[in-house]
């Protein structure tokens, strides 16, 4: 696959941790730091290692696993961490892991002495999908996702396929969710290819092509002020699921679980208000339930989803904005919709 040029920074996709490594060679960096967290620490920092040994001094900063660890506290730790092992302005963050630590990592590093530079190594297929391209960081608060963060773009992102071999299915799953999105989203023709594919073993022209749409709507639109929007689509009503079930479930669902629940959701709520046709509807979501295992959604949690949904960053003037769909292929941002709008989308999900 070629590389990919973003606004300002390379996306690799072949020898990609010989390009880190190249990439490091040519920094003329004073020292730089690589974050992980302990499944990336075991499975996938070898490989990096193997390549970068006497290219300069560098520290390990590890954080755990998960969501819980996208927060104030831990990004505290990560820049208590950076001024301990004295890094100046010139040093540089090397974020290798999946969304957690490509969001957690990126705005420490965006907002450390004001800035210094960051690359993403993404380890997961949400995180080559999603989470790495586009230059948004962030962190939780109060289980609200990415409330707080910055636009900064990494130098470069270095996607390595082998790590996906990794992953348990799950997460394969849960990356898929976003690659299904930006069919749905941008390219019909893309949704086709992926719906007749093997789609537990994503292949690499695949995770090229979601990139690919990912970029071309991010270099249009760098701050979400217009078309940038449309990879919202799902989003509202899946990051309230999402968070519902990591404050509520023992085991909580994924990112792409929830989103998937969320594009049902925001798909048929396109049906009634933007003109999605009952037969792309019908499809929809026969593809993402044949795919995803069914989440039970009790009616007495829709105030708690309501009031989660209330303090989206997506909303205008308090009120709850979705991106929806026209069509297979074609969506259209900033549609408010009512709480008896979304009630009604949960009750489609939860009379499947």
């Amino acid at each position: 696959m070629d590389t990919i040029q973003s606004d300002n920074y390379p996306i690799y996709f072949n020898n990609s941790i010989d390009e880190l490594a190249d990439f490091i060679k040519k920094g003329n960096y004073s020292r730089f730091f690589i974050l992980t967290d302990e499944n990336t620490g075991v499975h996938c920092l070898p490989l990096v290692k193997s390549k970068i040994e006497g290219l300069g001094d560098y520290d390990l900063i590890e954080i755990n696993a998960g969501e819980e660890s996208k927060d104030i506290d831990f990004c505290i730790g990560v820049w208590k961490m950076l001024i301990d092992f004295g890094a100046d302005r010139k040093s540089l963050m090397i974020n290798l892991g999946g969304g957690v630590v490509t969001d957690l990592g990126g705005f420490a590093a965006s907002t450390f002495k004001r800035g210094i530079d960051f690359v993403h190594v993404p380890t997961t297929l949400l995180s080559q999908v999603d989470a790495s391209v586009g230059g948004k960081t962030g962190i939780d608060i109060d289980s609200i996702k990415n409330i707080v963060g910055t636009f900064t773009q990494p130098k470069a992102v270095f996607i390595e396929y082998v790590f996906l071999k990794t992953l348990p299915p799950r997460q394969i799953l849960s990356g898929l969710a976003e690659m299904l999105k930006h069919g749905l989203i941008a390219d019909a023709n893309y949704w086709n290819q992926l719906k007749t594919s093997d789609l537990t073993n994503p292949s690499a022209q695949l995770i090229h092509r979601s990139v690919e749409i990912k970029n071309v709507i991010t270099i249009e639109d760098p701050t979400e002020k217009g078309i940038r929007k449309a990879l919202n689509f799902g989003h509202t009503i899946g990051h309230a699921i999402e968070t519902y079930s990591l404050i509520n479930d023992h085991d909580p669902l994924s990112h792409g679980e929830a989103i998937a629940i969320g594009m049902i959701c925001e798909s048929y709520l396109a049906h009634r208000k933007t003109g999605l046709s009952a037969e792309d509807l019908n499809e929809i979501t026969q593809v993402f339930s044949d795919l995803y295992p069914r989440y039970t959604i009790a009616k007495s949690s829709f105030e708690a989803l309501f009031a989660i949904m209330q303090k989206d960053k997506k909303n205008q003037d308090g009120k709850i904005n979705c991106t929806l769909l026209t069509s297979i292929g074609q969506s259209t941002i900033d549609n408010i919709c009512t709480e008896a709008e979304l009630s009604e989308s949960l009750m489609y999900y939860i009379n499947l």
